[in-house]
């Protein structure tokens, strides 16, 4: 590119030469001085270039750069959150929910004056798989409150198959009348239970009565038959039939005991000195010639008041 730009400037100073060489003598410089003039600004002309052109290809040019930082602005899609296994509401703590009531005190249907002050004690057994602490609670659950709070902290640790007594204290009302005061557990977690298969709740139930002398009577009997021996075809089998009798207050009982094959016992005495549960019992002696099938005894209060209460029946086995 260079030597043709060369022979441009060459071609130019020479039609210039011409166009001079045309003109007139007017006192201006001779063609030839011209001539002379023009070479040597051509000379200077290429010198200039060839500096240039050599600076050009001797120094490479520095890149420039800018303060300005280079910015990104990436677009970042969220992460879908990851499902969790889908569990049963209170899967952890559901399996702490399980005790039975193996005693209590103060029977139901026990009369207190008006407003008289008393402690229910209810012994409660830990029939789950988890160690309870004092972070489970006692709450209220349905009837009367009976003066006292509505809730309660567990008194003590209880481990696996260990029992607690829960006793609260209550009030009783003033007006005559029967009432009862139903009582959950509750796990820390909020999950209520109560006691036995279905999870019912243990309660205390009282009869009021301002009478001096109010009738106090049996308020229940709880049956349970046991065989003696256990298993076996023995020439004599027993079945002893115990009955738990629980009392309103002090009380003196008459009764007797009959039988499925029309047999009775002698009558007897039980005197009772408070409101509280008191077990009798009653053994049916069996030959093994005796026809086996369904058999049954009853309890029957003479006095002060005469009931014959359920039967506890029962399978006698073995015999022809």
């Amino acid at each position: 590119m260079f030597k043709s730009n060369i022979y441009t400037l060459l071609s130019t100073i020479l039609m210039m030469s011409l166009l001079l060489t045309a003109c007139g003598a007017d006192g201006t410089p001779t063609p030839a001085q011209e001539l002379n003039g023009i070479q040597t600004a051509v000379a200077e002309t290429i010198v200039a270039q060839n500096a240039t052109q050599s600076a050009s290809t001797s120094a490479p040019v520095a890149p420039v750069f800018t303060q300005t930082p280079l910015l990104f602005s990436p677009t970042l899609t969220p992460l879908a959150p990851v499902a969790s296994p889908t569990l049963p509401a209170n899967t952890a703590k559901s399996k702490c929910a399980s005790a039975s009531l193996v005693s209590e005190t103060i029977p139901d249907g026990t009369i207190f004056t008006p407003g008289a002050v008393f402690t229910k004690t209810w012994e409660i057994q830990n029939t789950s798989t988890c160690a309870w602490d004092t972070s489970y609670k006692i709450i209220f659950w349905d009837g009367d409150v009976l003066g006292g709070a509505y809730v309660y902290n567990l008194p003590q640790a209880v481990d696996p198959g260990q029992t607690v007594p829960i006793s609260l204290i209550f009030t009783a009302p003033t007006a005559e009348a029967t009432y009862t005061s139903k009582w959950m557990l509750q796990t820390p977690d909020s999950i209520e239970f109560g006691v036995g298969q279905y999870n019912a709740p243990f309660y205390a139930e009282i009869d009021v009565s301002a009478s001096a002398t109010p009738n106090y009577g049996v308020t229940s009997v709880a049956y349970d038959v046991v065989r003696d021996p256990a298993t076996g075809c023995p020439a004599n089998v027993n079945y002893i039939v115990y009955a738990t009798i629980a009392t309103s207050g002090p009380i003196t009982l008459k009764y007797y005991w009959t039988q499925s094959d029309g047999n009775t016992s002698n009558t007897q005495t039980l005197k009772i000195e408070s409101a509280t549960t008191t077990t009798i019992s009653h053994e049916w002696k069996f030959h093994i010639a005796t026809t086996p099938g369904e058999k049954w005894m009853a309890l029957v209060v003479v006095s002060p008041i005469g009931k014959e209460y359920p039967r506890a029946t029962f399978t006698k086995t073995c015999g022809e």
